[in-house]
């Protein structure tokens, strides 16, 4: 079974596919730490769309989703950005929890898993 990884770092590649499947790690705002929730939820699922196109699939393929909070009483703020996004009749299965995340600057972490193809 072949894998293939995406923007490899030293520690971790943003993507990895494998059995017709696509994983991403998961994903921060690091074009926009500090910014509100709904401005990095925006930033991150702008990178999730992009990353899940490179890997060949795309938001109507996500099976399961996990969201990070670093506060619970943002989970209102997240959601309107997420359910603008979701495309109809096409939710994944999904967990929101709170936790403390890689720094200060960011508010909402979220992981991927997605059914390659179109």
């Amino acid at each position: 079974m072949q894998i293939e990884r995406y923007e490899t770092g030293k520690r971790m590649s943003q993507a990895v596919t494998c059995g017709g499947f696509v994983f991403l790690a998961g994903q921060v705002a690091i074009d926009a730490p500090g910014t509100s929730v709904r401005e990095q939820t925006t930033n991150i699922l702008a990178r999730i769309t992009r990353l899940l196109e490179g890997a060949g699939s795309n938001p109507t393929r996500i099976l399961s989703a996990t969201i990070w909070l670093a506060d619970m009483s943002e989970f209102e703020e997240m959601n309107i950005v997420w359910d603008a996004w979701v495309p109809s009749g096409h939710a994944p299965a999904r967990a929101t929890v709170e936790a403390k995340l890689a720094g200060p600057e960011f508010t909402v972490e979220i992981g991927i898993i997605a059914a390659i193809g179109n």
